[in-house]
């Protein structure tokens, strides 16, 4: 895939998938169209080598794979599925002054003052009653901008520009309409009149509970007088999604290899990482643990696997912002469209080690592509991925890695528009990588 046509399809994704369950939704629909079969994990599996798969696991998290040869281990690559976001409350109303607003509860690390004056919309699950009285659950985006938070102006908060702290409580409602002055409004009617547009024909009697995110409707675009830069929301991290399942697609579909001597692939897209990945369906969970011991039921031969294969894990990185060049390492400050970031650190903030480092560095030589290594500042908190959980649950060898940013956890961020074409040419060939052993001298 060239490199504009990958960005575009970069792009559309991101614009396709305001939430976590509309982004495994958006991959369930490609994984299909290239010859996947979806499973669910309350059947029995019946896997069949060379068979191309994938389940999900709460409408928020998926793992695809394809059964190879199960004595070069599995090459996996993991990335989440989730980004920092305002969360509506299960009950929202709050009325002020003629307004109707939704109260709001922060998700993940968000940067908050981005928020405000941007056209906000609404997107999610919800679960209701259907006109037999039976649980039903569906999907809703509302689209078009609903919503806004509107800064308080400079005139009347002369300390904005200071450094003035956000009280999440009182100032982060959204305003959604005007009320009449006997008007009134309930959140899940509304929710239900959007349920009866998104599915005709499909009767919701009750509105029960929902989990629904704010979004900014402006769509991903280039930047720059070159279109060097992408920006765009939630490129943290379903920028990682998009890689790792354009780089499962294109290397299982390379007529140039001989598919029953492939190892076996499998992309890992967890939701819940921004909050610990402490869930069901998180990296902590078991949804991996329980996909491997279906593909390989017997311990004994589990382990060995486990054992000769290889976890990528891809979460975006720091990139040097020009205007803050001392929050870096002098030596490790990972500068945009300079090609991914190999991300290391000593306290097993990152599982990267020698030898991951090492089979990555030789796969991006083979194909003379760049890459960078990141260490924090020693006297900075390091951030941490999915990468040293998946590493302890299962006892795979692990590697963190990611496209440098600017603005994470920000409304709106920015990459290069190099960088994860580079990233997807080198995972692609990772998946076909038949031999991962170092020999121990």
């Amino acid at each position: 895939m060239q490199l504009d046509s990958f960005n575009q399809g970069l792009m559309s994704f991101i614009e396709r998938s305001p939430t976590p369950f509309h982004a495994v939704s958006s991959m369930a629909k490609e994984l299909l169209s290239a010859g996947f079969i979806a499973l669910d994990e309350s059947e029995v599996w019946d896997l069949k080598p060379q068979g191309r798969y994938f389940v999900t696991r709460n409408g928020s998290s998926l793992i695809a794979f394809t059964v190879g040869d199960s004595n070069q281990g599995v090459r996996m690559v993991g990335a989440h599925t989730d980004s920092p976001c305002l969360k509506v409350k299960p009950t929202p109303e709050v009325k002020q002054k003629g307004f109707f607003q939704l109260g709001v509860e922060v998700y993940g690390g968000a940067l908050l003052n981005p928020w405000f004056d941007r056209d906000l919309s609404i997107a999610g699950r919800v679960t209701f009653l259907n006109a037999e009285g039976r649980l039903a659950s569906g999907l809703v985006d509302f689209k078009r901008p609903i919503a806004v938070i509107p800064s308080l102006a400079i005139h009347l908060d002369r300390d904005a520009n200071n450094g003035r702290a956000i009280n999440a409580q009182k100032e982060l409602p959204v305003i959604l309409t005007q009320l009449g002055e006997n008007e009134d409004i309930s959140f899940r009617e509304i929710l239900k009149a959007e349920l009866r547009e998104t599915y005709p024909g499909v009767e919701v009697a009750k509105v029960l509970d929902y989990e629904l995110c704010l979004y900014d409707v402006q769509p991903p675009s280039y930047l720059g007088l070159n279109n060097e830069f992408i920006m765009s929301a939630r490129l943290d991290n379903l920028l990682s999604c998009y890689i790792g399942l354009s780089s499962l697609l294109d290397a299982i579909n390379d007529d140039s290899k001989e598919s029953e001597k492939q190892p076996s692939s499998m992309l890992v897209c967890s939701d819940h990482e921004e909050v610990g990945s402490q869930s069901a369906e998180g990296a902590q969970g078991t949804f991996l643990l329980n996909v491997l011991e279906r593909l390989f039921p017997d311990a004994q031969q589990r382990g060995k696997v486990i054992s000769g294969s290889m976890m990528i894990s891809a979460d975006n990185a720091h990139g040097v912002h020009p205007n803050f060049a001392d929050k870096h390492d002098n030596n490790h400050g990972p500068l945009i469209n300079e090609g991914p970031v190999i991300k290391i650190n000593a306290n097993q903030r990152y599982a990267t080690n020698s030898e991951t480092s090492s089979i990555y560095r030789h796969l991006s030589e083979q194909l003379n592509l760049p890459y960078q290594s990141f260490v924090v500042r020693s006297d900075m908190a390091c951030g941490s991925t999915i990468g040293p959980i998946t590493a302890s649950n299962i006892g795979v060898r692990t590697l963190d890695i990611g496209v440098p940013q600017f603005a994470m956890h920000s409304i709106r961020e920015m990459i290069g528009s190099k960088d994860a074409h580079t990233l997807f040419r080198v995972l692609a060939r990772f998946y076909q990588e038949s031999n991962l052993h170092i020999n121990n001298m």
